[in-house]
């Protein structure tokens, strides 16, 4: 399991790629002597570490700025950068905690494709917490909502757009029949 915060959480002082390196480094099979000692397994597991980050950045469109600080990229680029962090944990389940946070319309109808790519790409499972119900809607194949932490619809896209109770409560009107 891997989670995208709301609020992004990258390491701001180091590289775009050393960013994605530090997620893939969970799965490494050489231990500290190595690393010290920097042995062929060590040399040879960092390769493939660091192509493989490169082939995220690149589905990411952040190959190009991989050697900058990851605080120098725009907000749409650091989300992009955080979720491609998660995914090189290689996660069975994503977590995405209202990604679309700060995002101009641009940005969220390009995240929402994102979205999609990576559910079928990585053929993983993904919970979205989000208010952006475009997103939500354009994403999501069953929607769970929430009022003060209690269920009150849950159901398709097109089953929760109709809820009278979602209608009542995230629109402020009253269904009349």
């Amino acid at each position: 399991m891997a989670r995208a915060f709301q609020n992004i959480r990258l390491f701001s002082e180091l590289s775009v790629i050393d960013n994605v390196k530090i997620a893939y480094n969970m799965h490494v099979s050489y231990g500290l002597a190595a690393s010290i000692l920097r042995t062929r397994k060590y040399l040879e597991e960092e390769a493939k570490i660091t192509a493989k980050a490169y082939e995220l950045l690149k589905i990411f469109h952040l190959e190009d700025k991989a050697e900058e600080l990851a605080k120098n990229l725009p907000y749409g680029e650091q989300r992009r950068l955080e979720i491609a962090r998660a995914l090189a944990t290689e996660p069975k389940l994503l977590l995405l905690d209202e990604p679309a946070v700060g995002m101009n319309p641009h940005e969220t109808k390009e995240l929402i494709e994102l979205i999609r790519w990576i559910r079928k790409e990585f053929k993983l499972a993904i919970l979205l917490i989000e208010h952006d119900m475009g997103l939500v809607m354009g994403v999501c194949e069953r929607i769970y909502v929430l009022e003060y932490g209690c269920l009150i619809a849950e159901g398709t896209p097109e089953e929760i757009k109709h809820n009278k109770l979602v209608i009542e409560a995230y629109l402020g009107e009253e269904v009349v029949n």
